[in-house]
């Protein structure tokens, strides 16, 4: 439909992006974009490699996980995007990769220390770790249980999801999201990088310190808050 065209050309160019930021090696990974007026979303078709990927490939989903177009299968991740999409109103965009050192960190089962000021620039908080999912959720409908160990994981952790755009997944790996598909691919490389510098840290100092909290209020309020100075403004 004509109507889909601008959406699945949005999700193609969002999905280009996570090869060029070496995010996804072969077929992993994938980003969504929601249209929420027409109450579906965007996403990549699963198993198809981004060299051969057309946006015309790209599927279009209803909050049901439901196909209403396209030829290919969606990707596997398809449930646990739209369980977030309908538990979460404000968001646009989610991505998933398999990167290298966020997933070494889902891997460890940690959360990730607010260690420096680049973390800081971006969030005030370490990012969360959702603890491996239980046996019987597993054997159940897995990837809707998926949507479901993050939104557990931000209710236990006292976290709002607008304020942390991303999780591990204990064992699994990263999801991110945004206002829109850009926010959540800038925020799975940001996470990445905050994940790498992190590792080399611990690496460095086992014992390392996280960052004291002046220092995170200080770097997060210069570019988030009333009083932001950072960047040329409007």
């Amino acid at each position: 439909m004509e109507s889909f065209k601008n959406l699945k050309e949005t999700c193609y160019a969002a999905n280009m992006e996570l090869p060029k930021l070496d995010l996804v090696v072969y077929t992993f990974g994938n980003v969504s974009v929601v249209d929420r007026k027409q109450g579906v979303f965007a996403i990549k078709p699963s198993g198809v490699p981004y060299e051969t990927l057309r946006p015309a490939d790209i599927v279009i989903v209803d909050f049901d996980s439901q196909v209403v177009e396209g030829s290919l299968r969606p990707s596997s991740d398809t449930k646990t995007h739209a369980f977030l999409y309908r538990h979460w109103e404000h968001i646009g965009g989610i991505c998933h990769t398999h990167s290298t050192y966020s997933v070494a960190w889902a891997q460890s089962q940690q959360d990730i220390p607010v260690f420096g000021t680049t973390h800081a620039d971006h969030m005030t908080q370490d990012i969360p770790c959702a603890p491996p999912m239980a046996d019987h959720l597993i054997a159940g409908d897995y990837e809707h249980n998926t949507g479901q160990q993050i939104l557990d994981c931000f209710h236990t952790k006292g976290l709002s999801y607008q304020e942390m755009e991303m999780v591990l997944i204990g064992n699994h790996g990263p999801f991110t999201w945004g206002k829109d598909a850009e926010k959540a691919v800038y925020n799975s490389r940001v996470l990445e990088e905050i994940a790498k510098m992190a590792y080399l840290t611990r690496q460095i100092n086992p014992n390392a310190p996280r960052l004291k909290d002046a220092l995170i209020q200080k770097h997060y309020e210069r570019k988030h808050g009333s009083g932001a100075y950072y960047g040329q403004g409007c």
